[in-house]
Parts: structure tokens; sequence; C-alpha cells
């Protein structure tokens, strides 16, 4: 996740009635022999957990369940979020880089950076990388061809299912060179369609296949966030991060929102000057607004 020589130790958080399963889990890492694998913390306080970590990846967060309001789940995450942010502001790293993978990602990193404000707002980011890993996905199957081969593709907005997959400056490489993914898929009303809903709705699939939330895929593209973060994105390629808004695109500034990002030294970078039709002004504003509802509803809950 840091680059094949960087080692780690690794901070478990959990809540004390998995303390067991946590130390469990402890055992197995320690098991495996990692070889960049320095040290395992395992614990069920934040404090504890929180000191002095460099990268921070919030997985924990209250599902919706059956018979459950919007507002209850945001309040139970304001309520969790609150806790961790308090714990990352007194005790982290003062250059900690924090990923939220958690639902509703994007507004709980917007509730984390309000109860940790000495963290700068360009080091709190939220995890799209899975829904642009699974438009690769959904390309690279379409077209058989290797997922390698497919490129900067986008995942605009939410987390959710009003994100939109966007596939018009996406190239696939092929033996006379780069190629125009339109141009090559040669269907537009299945990219403009039936794409776009199966990566908006893949995670909802893998739970009906699998009666689990996705877990491999989920685990891999957080290391591919934080990876090219850190580590830098290969030269030409961009990827998908939900991050601050600074009014790109005219998207309202505020917001944590899924932009095309390119990464250097440790910074990321909204990608500029990408051309928007019609078609995709709609999506985009489509999912900027149901982020602006989730902010008001987050923050009706703070008080």
């Amino acid at each position: 996740m840091l680059g094949p020589e960087q080692p780690v130790i690794l901070h478990m958080l959990d809540i004390p009635p998995a303390a067991e399963a946590l130390n469990g889990v402890k055992m197995e890492l320690v098991d495996a022999a990692f070889p960049l694998l320095k040290g395992v913390i395992a614990s069920t306080d934040a404090v504890e957990a929180c000191t002095d970590v460099n990268v921070a990846v919030m997985v924990g967060g209250f599902p919706r369940k059956e018979g459950m309001e919007r507002k209850d789940v945001m309040s139970k995450n304001v309520s969790i979020y609150k806790s961790q942010a308090s714990a990352l502001e007194k005790h982290a790293a003062k250059d900690c880089k924090v990923l939220v993978v958690a639902n509703p990602a994007n507004t709980n990193a917007l509730i984390l950076k309000e109860f940790a404000p000495s963290i700068t707002q360009k080091n709190i980011t939220c995890l799209t990388r899975l829904d642009h890993n699974r438009a690769l996905g959904q390309i690279s199957e379409r077209l058989s061809v290797q997922v390698s081969d497919v490129k900067n593709v986008i995942i605009w907005g939410n987390h959710s299912s009003t994100q939109y997959p966007d596939v018009n400056h996406a190239t696939v490489k092929t033996q006379a060179g780069e190629k125009p993914v339109r141009e090559l898929v040669k269907d537009d009303e299945w990219l403009n369609s039936a794409f776009i809903t199966t990566v908006q709705q893949r995670g909802a699939a893998i739970i009906k296949a699998r009666k689990l939330s996705s877990a491999l895929s989920a685990a891999s593209s957080a290391c591919d966030h934080i990876r090219d973060w850190v580590c830098a994105t290969p030269e030409g390629y961009w990827v998908s991060m939900g991050v601050y808004s600074d009014g790109s695109y005219n998207i309202p500034a505020g917001l944590i929102y899924s932009f095309p990002v390119t990464c250097c030294n440790g910074e990321w970078t909204i990608v500029q000057g990408l051309k928007i039709d019609e078609f995709s002004r709609k999506k985009l504003d489509l999912t900027a607004q149901e982020l602006t509802e989730e902010k008001t509803l987050a923050y009706s809950c703070l008080s």
C-alpha cells in the first residue's frame, strides 16, 4: 500500500465486543510473517489506536438497517466520526492522510473534517476508487482486453447510486496506439445506460450474490487509493478520489466530491480542462445535489 520497501506498524481499532476477534486478526497477521509488517497494535481505545498514525483508513461505520430513516443512520455515523475525528485531531501525526471507506463515505469524511480541524482539508478523502476500478473492469470485459490497458475513466460525485461513471475521456491501449473507449465500444446506448447503472449498483449486486458487502475489492481499492496518493499516479493516468471541492467543474465548494485527480509528492490535484457535455453536466449536478442534501442532513445531526 505504501510501496514495496516501506515498513509499517499497523494500528487496528474495533469496538469492545469485538476485542477477541480483533486479537485473532492480530495473531493471523503475525503468523503471516509479512516482511514489511514491523508491528501490530490491536486496541479498542481510539486514543491508543490513533497515536502517531501517518495514514488512517476509516472502515468503521453504522450501516442502514431495515426500517431506519436516513437521518437515523446519519446521526449514528456522525457520533462515530465525531469521536474518531477527535482522537485523530489530538493524537495522529500532523501530516496524517485520512481515507474514509465507511458509508456514507463522502459525508462521513465531511463530518470527520468538522471535528479534526487541524488536519488539512487536502488530507481528508473518501473512497471512490472501488467504483473507478469497477468501471475499468466493465470496459475490459466488454472489449475483452486486459484491464491494465484501460485508463482514465472517471467517477464523479457521491459513492452512491447517483455517482456518474464517465468514459468520455477514457482510452484503451491497442496495437495501433491508444483509442477512445467510445470508438472501440461502438455502443453509446450501452455506455449511457446499462454501463452506468451496472457500476452504480455493483455493490448492491455483490450483496445480493454474497449476502455480504464487497470485501476483497474494497480492500484492494483502498490500497490502490493510498498507494497512488503516497507514491504518485503513473504519468498520463488519473484516478478517481473523493476530495474537497474547490469549485472545479462548477461543483459547490466544500463538498467531498469524486473528481479525476493526479497525485505527486503526496499531494492530489484535480484534473482541469476536461470537456463536459450536456448529458454529463446533468449527471454531475444530480450527484452534487444529493451530496448537498446529505451535508445538510449531517449538519442537522451535529447539535
